[in-house]
């Protein structure tokens, strides 16, 4: 709901949506609950070349930011990256140690569907190393891991306003992070592997 807030605030006039960047060797969909705070931790990563904010799982073409929760769309983040710098298994360990995998209500203070957590990989062998993942992490945790892994679906990327908030909007950025609670609850789960491999965090 604060989310909601500030974004309606910066929606100004237009909804344009936003292409994506140029190719790249490969790309995963990470959801992660709300999409800035993934996109933001990405684009730390040594390797990744874009991230693109976006919906990904529903069954509606074109959502939107008001409409994709309804037809089962999850807030999203296209990541496109060099393998020659950054291997899928290391996207993953940055992955898991930025969200609440164990969490299937939603993520931090954004509750429902929307925002879940998943991996939508691109290939087998990414489904099956993500698979394998999830299990070690189970383990590690001690808890269920609840993230859904699955083929990469149609990807939709959202509007505008949403690209690259945190650069962006700083000041309401950081607000939002800190209200919602995210750093704090994932340096509780994680302790001092929280936010593992992402440089600037």
């Amino acid at each position: 709901m604060l989310r909601s807030i500030l974004a309606a605030a910066l929606f100004g006039m237009s909804c344009a949506v936003a292409g994506t960047a140029g190719a790249a060797e490969k790309s995963v969909i990470f959801a992660g609950g709300c999409f800035w705070c993934v996109e933001k931790d990405f684009d730390h990563v040594p390797g990744v070349i874009s991230t693109v904010s976006g919906y990904a799982g529903g069954t509606s073409e074109n959502p939107t930011y008001k409409n994709h929760g309804a037809a089962g769309h999850r807030e999203v983040v296209k990541i496109d990256y060099d393998d020659a710098k950054v291997s899928f298994d290391k996207l993953l360990d940055v992955f898991w140690h930025s969200v609440d995998p164990t969490d299937g209500g939603g993520q931090f203070c954004d509750r429902g569907h929307p925002y879940t957590t998943a991996v939508y990989a691109s290939g087998k062998d990414e489904i099956q190393a993500a698979e394998a993942s999830k299990v070690e992490i189970a383990k590690l945790l001690g808890k269920p891991v609840v993230t859904e892994i699955a083929p990469a679906p149609a990807f939709w990327p959202a509007e505008e306003y949403h690209q690259d908030y945190y650069k962006k909007n700083p000041i309401r950025y950081r607000f939002y992070r800190s209200s919602c609670g995210r750093d704090k609850a994932i340096d509780k789960l994680w302790g001092k592997a929280a936010h593992q491999g992402i440089e600037g965090s």
